[in-house]
């Protein structure tokens, strides 16, 4: 490479922030241009960040000006499938905030784009990565664990009133989804990227404080095709926040238990009562088991693994493929809840028309009304207490 690869970030709210500080620890990137609708934030956005960066107010005025070779979507979802297409076409890579799309039928238009015109498109799925995980994932698939059993992924966040005063959140035409497919689906993925593929999935979505259209709160189950079980909880309503997941597997347990981020301090493997020491300690998180230096996990190493594969003109590594995965299992959950709560089948999700469309689903509203018997989408317990 002689050249340095020309970079464009679309949208300028929080995310793009991290965006820009992993953009400037990539060596041979240069920030290039900066897009947004809203008057003055670009300008204010590329000041802070790369001074030399041209300002736009369109992703069409950026086009017919510039020449980039990567765009970084920082949008929100209900844009995303346009403008990925609008930037194939104008010849660049894509690297787009989760979630990807609002239905498996947009990403699927946004995958059909890349492939017609040989770019690259990642998800920020940034959990996956980090030394923690790719150690945890190795050890898994070797059967050092033996066969995973059960498992729980919870994203219980908190978020207020105030976040879902931004007009987009909280709606399904423009959100695509509740906390599930905005927040939890990180977590989902993790769990997905550790265990593999999914056969099939169940789901209830809740409305228990929030005022949205979408879901606050929904628990779920996913059968894996391991066999594995899993119990999916998530929630904007929950004041102490964590992310977790934990694996019961035949010898041991693996859990992880953060925010927004992991390493190996997050992480810990409890041996079953027969393993013996030499066994147990062969799975310590210490320094010595990373050969390459510890990695936490985040955008900084996810955007490092996608450019290093751009550079080399090299398809996307591991933790950058798969982006449709957790969108799947968050589809089955959806159309679950439009059913009744369920069992829905993967193969249904990736052949049925009707499920690749939008995700709206009922949500039981628990806010304190009782609208049973009236023709309603939800039935409001706000009040209810206990």
């Amino acid at each position: 490479m002689t050249q340095p690869l020309r970079a464009a970030i679309i949208g300028t709210g929080s995310v793009a922030t991290l965006h820009a500080r992993s953009l400037d620890r990539i060596d041979g990137v240069e920030l290039v241009a900066v897009a947004d609708v809203m008057p003055g934030r670009a300008r204010a956005f590329a000041d802070e960040h790369a001074a030399a960066a041209h300002a736009y107010d369109s992703l069409e005025h950026l086009f017919a000006a510039e020449t980039v070779d990567v765009v970084h979507l920082c949008t929100p979802p209900g844009v995303h499938a346009p403008q990925a297409v609008a930037a194939f076409a104008h010849g660049a890579h894509v690297i787009a905030e989760k979630p990807p799309a609002l239905s498996l039928s947009e990403l699927q238009q946004m995958t059909d784009a890349a492939a017609a015109a040989d770019r690259r498109f990642a998800v920020v799925f940034q959990q996956r990565t980090g030394s923690a995980a790719d150690r945890v994932k190795r050890l898994l698939d070797s059967g050092a664990f033996g066969r995973a059993l059960f498992a729980t992924c919870n994203t219980l966040w908190y978020r207020d009133a105030e976040y879902y005063s931004v007009p987009w959140r909280g709606r399904w035409e423009t959100e695509g989804g509740g906390t599930t497919l905005s927040h939890g689906i990180h977590q989902i993925d993790l769990l997905a990227y550790l265990l593999g593929d999914w056969r099939a999935a169940s789901a209830q979505l809740w409305r228990q404080a929030r005022e949205v259209e979408t879901e606050d709160v929904s628990t779920a189950t996913i059968l894996f095709e391991s066999g594995t079980v899993a119990s999916v909880s998530t929630s904007v309503v929950s004041p102490r926040e964590t992310s977790s997941i934990r694996i019961d597997t035949e010898r041991a347990t693996i859990e992880v238990d953060h925010l927004y981020g992991h390493a190996p301090k997050n992480w810990r493997i409890t041996p079953a009562s027969f393993v013996g020491e030499e066994e147990a300690a062969a799975w310590n998180f210490d320094d010595a088991a990373f050969e390459g230096g510890i990695v936490p996990s985040g955008h900084d190493a996810l955007l490092g693994s996608v450019y290093a594969s751009l550079f080399a003109g090299e398809p996307l590594p591991a933790v950058a493929a798969e982006p449709a995965r957790a969108l799947e299992i968050v589809t089955a959950f959806y159309a679950s809840a439009r059913e009744g709560g369920g069992r829905v089948e993967r193969e249904r999700v990736q052949g049925e028309a009707a499920l690749r469309g939008t995700l709206e689903a009922p949500v039981v509203d628990n806010r304190g009304v009782d609208n049973r018997g009236v023709e309603t989408r939800a039935v409001d317990n706000r009040a209810v207490g206990g």
